[in-house]
C-alpha cells in the first residue's frame, strides 16, 4: 500500500475532529440541523488551520446519503468519494491555477446542470483571492443567485484581496490560529497512535515551530520520524528546525532584563554557532516579552499566555524584576530589529546590537521612575517647597536662551547628589510676585511711551512666546511692530505689504495668544488692535536694547568697518543670512569656507 503522509492520514473527517475551530463547526452543524444552509460561505484564516478540511466535511454533511446531517456516516458512496476527492458533485478548484475569466465562465455554465448523485453540487474554490478582477466580476451574479442545487465555499488566506462585493454575498467565518498547547496535545495523540515515543518538551517545540497551523505541526512530526526514528526529544526538534530551546530563551530574556551584556553576547554566540535562525529567535523573544507584559498587567489571565504552568511560573518571576515601561521599550527595539533582519547582511550583528540596546533600556531609569522617587523623597522630608515663581516683570526666556541656560547649569553629578540637591529646601521662601497694576489706573504719557519703547525692545522675544501657544503666529508678527500703547489698548501695526499677516492675526486663537502675552508683560489686561501702517505712523527712534540682545548686537556691528569684523560678523552683514537667522531664531555655530 502506498505510504500516506500524516497530514493526509489524520485529516479530520467529522466536525468534532476539527481542532481549535469550535466557533465555526458549531455554527455549521446548527445550520445543517435547522435547514438554514446559506448558498455561499467564505472561510478565512492562516495556512493549515482547517479551511479546506472544514469545506470537505461540510460537503459530506450535505451530500451524505443519510443527510443532510451534522454527522456524515463516512460509509456511503457519496462520503467515500468526497473523502477521496473523486466526487463529481464536489468540485475543488485551485484559484491560483484558474485565475482567468474563461475558467469562471465554464464554472458558471456547468453550475446550471443538476448534481450526479447527491442533492447539491458544491464548489470549493481555494485561495480565491488569486482570481483576477474580471473573474471576480464574472462570478458575482452566480454567487449572489445560484441555482437551488449549488453551494459555494470560498477559502482564502488573504481576505484583504477579496473584493467587498464578494464578501457581501457570503457568510464569512474566520478560522483562528490554533494555540500551542492544543497543537501539542493533538500531536501527542497522533504520536501515540503511530507508536512514537516523544516527550512533552519536544511536542511544545513542534507546536512553537508550527505557528498556529496544525498541518505544519503534522508535517514536522512526519519529518522528524523520518529523520530520527520513533524516539524524539526536544534537542532533536531544535536541531532539525533551527529553534532555540525554552531554557535558552528564558536565560537570554533574563540577561536582557538584568542588563547582563556579557551573558547576552555569550548566548547569541552559542545560538549562532549551533545554527539557530536569528530571525526566528527575535520573533520568539518578542513572543516571550509579550508574555512578560501579560504577567505584569494581568497575572491572573493564564489563558492569554498559552504556555504550560511551569513556564508561566518562570515568566512571573522575571516580570517581578522589571517594569512595564522598560519591557515596552524592549519590545519596540526588537520589533524594529525584526523588520530590518530580512535585509541585513549580518543578522547576528543586528540581533546582538538590538539586545544590547534592549539591555540598556531595561536598566536605565525612566522619567516616571525618577519622578516617583523624587516624590517619595519629598514626602519623607515633610514636603519641599515648590520652585520660585518667576517675576512677571521679566519676559519669558526664548527657546535658545532656555537651551543655553540648561547647558550652562546642567549638573554633572551622580543621581544621589541630584536627589540630595532637589530635597534640600531653600534658605528662604521665594518672594511673592508683585501684583499687576489694575486696568483702571491711568498712566501718564511718559509712562506709556516708556512702555512702548520697552515693548518694542522685547518684541522679538514676545513674538516667540506667542508662537509657543499659537503656532505660526510668531511668523505673522515678524514684520509687525507695536505702534501705540495705551492704558487698556495696544495697537499693532503691519506693513501694507503684509496685509495677509494682519488677517491671520485677527483669528481668535492668534489674537488671544498675543493678548495674553502682552497683558502678562505689561502687568494689566489690555485689548489688541491691528492696523495697516501709513506715513503718519512712527516707530521709536534710538532705543537702548537690553545688553546681549541679538538686535542690539546687530546694531552695534553695523557701525564697525568691514575690515575690522570677524568672519561671523561679516556673515551677519549678509542680508540673506540675516533673514534666515531671524526667520528660524538661529545663531551661527561654525563657519567653514
Amino acid at each position: 500500500m502506498t505510504y500516506q503522509v500524516l497530514a493526509r492520514k489524520w485529516r479530520p473527517q467529522q466536525f468534532d475532529d476539527v481542532v481549535g475551530q469550535e466557533h465555526v463547526t458549531r455554527t455549521l452543524k446548527n445550520a445543517i440541523a435547522e435547514n438554514r444552509v446559506a448558498h455561499a460561505y467564505l472561510f478565512v484564516g492562516p495556512r493549515g488551520t482547517g479551511k479546506t478540511s472544514t469545506a470537505r466535511i461540510f460537503a459530506k454533511a450535505l451530500n451524505c446519503e443519510k443527510g443532510p446531517t451534522p454527522t456524515p456516516c463516512d460509509q456511503c458512496d457519496a462520503c467515500r468519494e468526497i473523502m477521496n476527492g473523486t466526487s463529481m458533485d464536489v468540485l475543488e478548484i485551485d484559484a491560483a491555477s484558474n485565475t482567468g475569466v474563461d475558467h469562471v465562465r465554464d464554472l458558471r455554465d456547468n453550475a446550471r446542470y443538476t448534481p450526479v448523485r447527491g442533492p447539491f453540487k458544491i464548489y470549493v474554490i481555494d485561495e480565491v483571492h488569486m482570481l483576477s478582477t474580471g473573474a471576480f466580476n464574472a462570478l458575482l451574479k452566480t454567487l449572489e443567485e445560484p441555482p437551488a442545487h449549488v453551494k459555494f465555499v470560498l477559502a482564502t488566506t488573504d481576505p484583504q484581496k477579496v473584493p467587498p462585493t464578494i464578501h457581501s454575498r457570503c457568510q464569512r467565518f474566520d478560522l483562528r490560529r490554533i494555540s500551542t498547547t492544543v497543537i501539542a496535545d493533538s500531536i501527542g495523540k497522533i504520536a501515540k497512535a503511530e507508536g512514537v515515543d516523544i516527550d512533552q518538551d519536544a511536542l511544545l517545540a513542534i507546536a512553537r515551530g508550527a505557528e498556529g497551523g496544525m498541518r505544519d505541526a503534522q508535517s514536522a512530526l512526519d519529518q522528524l520520524i523520518s529523520f530520527i526514528g520513533k524516539k524524539i526529544r526536544e534537542p532533536d526538534v531544535l536541531s532539525v528546525f533551527g529553534l532555540a530551546s525554552r531554557s535558552a530563551l528564558e536565560d537570554l530574556a533574563g540577561a536582557v532584563l538584568t542588563g547582563d551584556i556579557p551573558q547576552i553576547i555569550q548566548r547569541i554566540t552559542e545560538l549562532d554557532e549551533s545554527g539557530k535562525d536569528m530571525q526566528r529567535l527575535v520573533i520568539e523573544l518578542l513572543e516571550y516579552f509579550r508574555n512578560v507584559l501579560i504577567c505584569m498587567y494581568a497575572p491572573d489571565a493564564s489563558d492569554a499566555l498559552d504556555i504550560p504552568e511551569a513556564q508561566a511560573t518562570k515568566l512571573k518571576e522575571q516580570a517581578a524584576t522589571s517594569s512595564p515601561g522598560r519591557v515596552l521599550q524592549i519590545v519596540q527595539i526588537l520589533t524594529d530589529a525584526e523588520g530590518r533582519l530580512r535585509y541585513a547582511l549580518s543578522r547576528r550583528t543586528l540581533v546582538e546590537t538590538a539586545l544590547i540596546r534592549s539591555a540598556r533600556a531595561a536598566t536605565v531609569a525612566s522619567i516616571d521612575e525618577i519622578l516617583k522617587e523624587l516624590n517619595a523623597l519629598k514626602a519623607s522630608l515633610g514636603g519641599a517647597p515648590s520652585a520660585p515663581v518667576p517675576s512677571p516683570a521679566a519676559p519669558a526666556p526664548t527657546r535658545t536662551e532656555e537651551k543655553k541656560a540648561a547647558d550652562a547649569t546642567a549638573p554633572k553629578k551622580k543621581s544621589a547628589d541630584v536627589a540630595e540637591k532637589v530635597a534640600t529646601p531653600p534658605a528662604s521662601p521665594p518672594p511673592a510676585p508683585s501684583p499687576p497694576s489694575p486696568a483702571s489706573a491711568k498712566l501718564s504719557g511718559e509712562e506709556l511711551e516708556a512702555e512702548r519703547h520697552r515693548l518694542y525692545a522685547h518684541w522679538h522675544d514676545l513674538t516667540e512666546q506667542v508662537g509657543h501657544v499659537a503656532p505660526m503666529a510668531d511668523k505673522y508678527l515678524m514684520d509687525a511692530k507695536p505702534l501705540r500703547v495705551e492704558t487698556q489698548h495696544v495697537t499693532i501695526g503691519f506693513d501694507p505689504e503684509f496685509e495677509s499677516s494682519k488677517e491671520n492675526m485677527e483669528m481668535s486663537r492668534n489674537r488671544a495668544a498675543l493678548q495674553r502675552v502682552l497683558s502678562r508683560f505689561l502687568h494689566r489686561d489690555v485689548a489688541i488692535d491691528f492696523k495697516i501702517m501709513d506715513s503718519s505712523d512712527t516707530l521709536p527712534g534710538d532705543i537702548k536694547l537690553p545688553e546681549g540682545h541679538s538686535h542690539a548686537k546687530k546694531k552695534e556691528e553695523t557701525n564697525v568697518p568691514m575690515e575690522a569684523l570677524t568672519a561671523e560678523q561679516k556673515w551677519m552683514r549678509e542680508p540673506a543670512v540675516n533673514r534666515t537667522l531671524e526667520m528660524f531664531n538661529g545663531e551661527i555655530i561654525d563657519i567653514r569656507e
